[in-house]
């Protein structure tokens, strides 16, 4: 007898051919290749050894007729979750795949999540418009992609890089609730978060205020969570950005795990004689749980870390708090025992525990720093776990931001002599 695992989209089934029912039929079966593509009639069957792990693990098919539609030549990598196939190989051959499980199952879970978007945003009495994609040049954030015009030599289409004109002009004539699933296109460098071309979900809403935008984004957040995770989400925590920077460095902060930051400017002052910290406009540093048995080694791993140049530290320090309740410390030499026992106190150490800490002129700067060393923490520690939740909105972004050459030229002027000194308006 011969088996074969004949694979489609919606799985896989165990096809049986048998030397003694059909024989030429066996043959035929037996030079079959990897990923040919067959048709097969035959008649299901209860499996004697069920596998519990198949969908259809409790039958097969005993194969009566067999038609090749498709040979194929072996595949330049395995069809599997975890292939052996490169990104450039698996890019190069992308057809091939795209019928990895894997790949499939993203592209299921999306359009999952977008039929749900769609029927909620609809009985909210939301319209789906489709926007036009050759566009004028707008003012945005980032650069635009042009289309040359073969009608009108020497002007351009632009590709948009947010509907945000169009929906306004949406809601101008009226239309009061506007959503779409909308392509956009910015001609910038690629970040983690971010490729030349993504997909958002653009929406739009007339006369609301702030509390209406999230009670209304939350509750469609907490059915795609509850539709496609099985997950019940708690009411959202809101967290202003300035919190959000000053408790974690980040505007999207993991609240999975502690390590919240302690900021330790005044814990330092006029306690000793470091000039880093002496110079620094920020120091701030986590409480990392039961780590105070890090080797010298693992803490070099972690300077070399901090000064990889993602994240640009100039160094690192940290203080141990022993199980014996001794402590040790990087700067031990240029502070007395109490400073580095209050530093420790400040946050909440508990022996076992290890604190790190970094400094910077740019405290915003430094926080960023320390976020990704607290989230590089939480990795190795493995509390980054996957299948836990904790959505949280963050509010109050701040508009803009002073760029270093802005933040010079207001210290010039504020610390200039008064031209008017007896009238003065400064």
């Amino acid at each position: 007898m011969t088996f074969i695992d004949l694979r489609d989209r919606y799985g896989i089934t165990q096809l049986v051919f048998n030397s003694t029912a059909d024989s030429s039929l066996f043959d035929a079966a037996n030079r079959l290749g990897r990923e040919y593509c067959i048709q097969v009639v035959g008649r299901v069957s209860e499996r004697e050894s069920k596998n519990p792990k198949m969908d259809t693990g409790e039958i097969e098919i005993l194969a009566e007729r067999l038609q090749i539609l498709s040979p194929s030549l072996t595949p330049p990598f395995t069809i599997e979750d975890e292939t052996d196939g490169g990104d450039d190989l698996r890019m190069k051959y992308r057809y091939l795949d795209l019928r990895r499980n894997a790949v499939r199952r993203n592209i299921e879970l999306r359009h999952r999540m977008t039929i749900l978007i769609r029927n909620f945003l609809d009985a909210q009495q939301f319209m789906e418009v489709e926007t036009p994609v050759l566009i004028g040049s707008t003012p945005e954030g980032a650069r635009d992609f042009v289309v040359p015009s073969r009608m009108n030599p020497g002007q351009f289409y632009a590709l948009p890089q947010s509907p945000q004109t169009l929906k306004q002009l949406l809601m101008v004539a009226g239309f009061d609730r506007y959503f779409q699933i909308a392509k956009c296109f910015r001609d910038e460098d690629l970040r983690a978060d971010r490729q030349p071309e993504f997909t958002q979900i653009d929406c739009e809403m007339s006369f609301v205020d702030q509390d209406d935008v999230l009670e209304l984004f939350e509750r469609m957040a907490r059915h795609l969570f509850k539709e496609i995770r099985g997950v019940e989400l708690p009411p959202l925590e809101r967290m202003t950005w300035q919190e959000a920077m000053k408790r974690f460095g980040s505007d999207k902060p993991d609240l999975r795990f502690g390590m919240e930051f302690v900021e330790l400017k005044e814990a330092f002052a006029g306690k000793g004689s470091f000039s880093v910290f002496d110079d620094a406009q920020y120091i701030g540093g986590i409480c990392v749980p039961g780590c105070a048995h890090y080797s010298r080694k693992q803490l070099d791993e972690l300077t070399d870390f901090v000064k990889r140049p993602q994240i640009g530290a100039k160094g690192l320090v940290y203080i141990k708090y022993n199980e014996d309740g001794s402590i040790k410390s990087s700067i031990d030499k240029f502070y007395p025992e109490e400073v580095l026992r209050s530093v420790l106190q400040k946050g909440d150490a508990k022996p076992g525990d290890l604190m790190l800490i970094l400094s910077g002129d740019k405290p915003n700067a430094t926080r960023i720093q320390l976020c990704a060393l607290r989230l590089e923490m939480g990795d190795r520690l493995g509390l980054r776990n996957k299948d836990v939740f904790k959505c949280l909105w963050i509010i109050d972004f701040p508009l803009f931001e002073w760029s270093d050459e802005e933040q010079r030229l207001m210290l010039r002027t504020i610390h200039s002599p008064c031209p008017t000194p007896t009238i003065c308006h400064c």
